[in-house]
């Protein structure tokens, strides 16, 4: 099972170093065909943690963007503890059923194309709702880019901005989900150790996908990447279904 594990973060490891984002989404999709979905999340705690550390440099440009993004950062806590509270740790056939949904949801997001445009007026607002909500769909699936990646996008903050505030988010968001696992009794120190296990095949893929960012499409790539998810997310949706 480990050795399937370290396969799949190598591999989500790969498509974060060529797109920026993607190894939640695709850790906890394949995982969760061969584990609870609960056990996937601890495991992707420790290599969504420093992977998106290493997405937050440079250093100097992150305190005046972590001022920026506080409040939708404040309710991304606020929204996966209380998600955890109420919903528990993802388990069971709803869990899957989410996770398979926000799959399709985010990949059809991506293939769109869309770039969403927000008036700065609107960030008092909007950043906190988003935040509580991407909260909540974390504490339900273990994926939390949904719907903080749009937004961040709709903020215009140019491609080295956008990349360092999924840092920001991602970080935040994988601090809160360890914290709401923990809470749960879902995160014993023998899953903590299995967690760093998985750590260096997802920077050894991370490294890689760095370096065939410069060798291929992104754009084609991307395109691959989001037809694979929305055919894992139906197969997990559809599979999930209560029987008639």
């Amino acid at each position: 099972m480990l050795t399937l594990a370290a396969a799949i973060f190598f591999m989500a490891g790969i498509v974060k170093g060529v797109v920026g984002l993607g190894l939640p989404t695709i850790s906890m999709g394949l995982l969760a065909l061969a584990m609870p979905p609960a056990q996937a999340a601890a495991l992707l705690v420790l290599p969504s943690l420093v992977t998106n550390v290493w997405q937050l440099r440079p250093w100097s440009t992150v305190p005046p963007l972590l001022r920026r993004l506080m409040p939708m950062q404040i309710a991304v806590c606020a929204g996966t503890l209380a998600g955890a509270w109420l919903l528990g740790a993802p388990a069971g056939t709803w869990a899957a059923l989410a996770l398979g949904a926000t799959l399709v949801i985010y990949a059809a997001w991506g293939l769109a194309g869309l770039q969403p445009s927000l008036p700065a007026s609107a960030e008092r607002w909007a950043g906190p709702l988003v935040g509580l909500v991407t909260g909540l769909i974390t504490a339900a699936t273990g994926v939390f880019v949904i719907p903080a990646v749009p937004y961040l996008q709709s903020l215009r903050l140019g491609r080295d901005g956008l990349i360092q505030a999924m840092g920001i988010s991602f970080t935040v968001s994988t601090l809160a989900l360890g914290l709401g696992l923990y809470l749960n009794g879902r995160y014993p120190l023998t899953t903590l150790g299995h967690s760093l296990l998985m750590l260096l095949p997802a920077l050894v893929g991370m490294s890689a996908g760095q370096h065939l960012r410069s060798l291929l499409s992104p754009a084609v790539f991307r395109r691959c990447f989001m037809l694979s998810l929305i055919l894992l997310g139906a197969y997990m949706v559809w599979s999930n279904l209560p029987a008639a």
